[in-house]
């Protein structure tokens, strides 16, 4: 049910934010709206403000079906036109006006991006601190001589200066603009307790990765926080179970390696193969226990990996991540422009072949992250809205004859020639951006079923 909801909330707010900035632009220029509707199809509930601007008449609606929205403007081109009213006709207006309001619905998602993650901003979050869990043996992060304890004070892309690093969030987003980007990223880290740091550099422009999922993470080696190696729950029945490890046990060896964290431990148990036992030393109160674990093995994605029944590390150590109104609004902005432009090139990359169409998500997917962060609190919800907008806001400027990217295209064509797209033009470019339309939607479909399902 929260899943429902979340989902609903989410595409009502981003789709009433987008049609009320083509709505704002259009009555601030004297264009007459007649409807402003969220949703298609059957009328659930419509309304009409009893005070409305001079000139306007707008009927507000709520459609049965809420994947998209509409601003119906008075236009010549759809309907007559009394005389009298011929110049609030969207049709007759200059080309700087129709370009405006047909902008002002993507411009609209980006600035609610930029004010949900400034109220992100302002509010503050509980973060992982920015120490680092053991790197997965053989990965990017090992051959740069990273290791688990480290924390990142600061960083920056090959080129740039070093800047403070807050949270272990920051570091993943780095990674993750790294990697897509091909940019090497220098690390300044130092380990609690110890005196110096050392800077290390990750040539992330060297993994070239199709699409940004599970696998690049192990690639890039850096999977998580630093987590005490406690173990948690404990499946009956498990290996953990028979061998007598109970939660609570801190896990201080196993065989002849000292346990740094339970990334660490995690990547051991993975590796191990069915049979083969080791000696596990933990701490159990104030005691020392030494235990004999002999792993399950499974299939995974057709690999062998090994399983002990139990969850292991603990959570990680937070620290509380906020910022003043102006440092907030900046960073906000910043962070949107990132996304914006992330998203920009991943989409290029898709349409070149340099990166997987799996990348692409439609609502099944935006459903399940929709429950998912708002189980996990409003500030995480706020931080999925703003991403979600950011996306709705690119996506929309796309040049495809159905968006507002290609009525924009058309805008552009009619500057540089001093004429407008003809109808015979028009008709075969809406034809063909529907079909590009509608196939995105059928792989992003197909992604939705596989991630969920397959």
């Amino acid at each position: 049910m929260l899943t429902i909801v979340a989902f609903l909330v989410a595409l009502g707010l981003l789709i009433a934010v987008h049609e009320w900035g083509h709505y704002r632009v259009a009555v601030a220029c004297g264009v007459k709206v007649l409807r402003f509707s969220v949703g298609f199809g059957k009328t659930l509930y419509a309304w009409k403000p009893r005070r409305q601007r001079p000139g306007q008449d707008t009927e507000f609606v709520i459609g049965a079906f809420p994947l998209g929205g509409y601003v119906r403007m008075l236009d010549e081109r759809e309907a007559p036109v009394a005389a009298e009213e011929r110049h609030r006709a969207f049709n007759n207006q200059p080309l700087r006006v129709r370009a405006a309001v047909v902008a002002a619905g993507p411009v609209a998602n980006l600035l609610l991006a930029v004010l949900l993650f400034a109220v992100v901003n302002w509010w503050g979050m509980q973060e992982p601190r920015p120490v680092l869990a053991s790197p997965v043996p053989g990965s990017v992060a090992e051959q740069a001589g990273l290791h688990g304890g480290d924390r990142v004070e600061r960083a920056a892309f090959e080129g740039d200066s070093l800047a403070p690093v807050q949270s272990f969030e920051d570091v993943r987003w780095l990674l993750t603009r790294g990697a897509l980007d091909g940019h090497d990223l220098r690390l300044q880290v130092a380990q609690d307790g110890r005196r110096g740091s050392r800077e290390v550099v990750m040539p992330l422009s060297q993994l070239h990765p199709t699409e940004a999922d599970a696998t690049l993470f192990r690639r890039i080696g850096i999977l998580g926080p630093l987590t005490r190696p406690v173990l948690g729950d404990v499946v009956a029945g498990s290996p953990a179970d028979r061998a007598g490890l109970r939660k609570g046990d801190l896990v201080l060896r196993v065989g002849d390696t000292d346990v740094v964290d339970g990334q660490q431990l995690r990547e051991w148990i993975r590796g191990q193969s069915a049979g083969t036992a080791a000696t596990w030393r933990v701490v159990r109160g104030d005691r020392q226990i030494d235990l004999q674990v002999r792993p399950d093995t499974l299939e995974d994605n057709g690999r062998r990996i090994g399983r002990v029944g139990a969850y292991v590390g603990a959570a990680p150590e937070m620290v509380e991540v906020r910022h003043g109104p102006v440092e907030g609004l900046r960073r906000a902005a910043v962070r949107t422009w990132e996304a914006s432009l992330l998203t920009v090139r991943m989409m290029g990359r898709m349409v070149i072949g340099q990166a997987s169409l799996k990348n692409l998500s439609g609502p099944l997917t935006i459903a399940d992250y929709a429950g998912k962060s708002a189980s996990m609190g409003l500030v995480q919800y706020l931080v999925f809205l703003a991403m979600i907008s950011v996306s709705l806001g690119v996506l929309n400027l796309l040049p495809l004859p159905v968006l507002d990217g290609g009525h924009l295209m058309y805008y552009l064509w009619e500057a540089v020639t001093g004429r407008s797209v003809s109808d015979a033009w028009m008709e075969r470019l809406q034809r063909g951006g529907v079909a590009v339309l509608l196939v995105m939607m059928t792989i992003a479909l197909f992604n939705d079923v596989t991630r969920l399902f397959g």
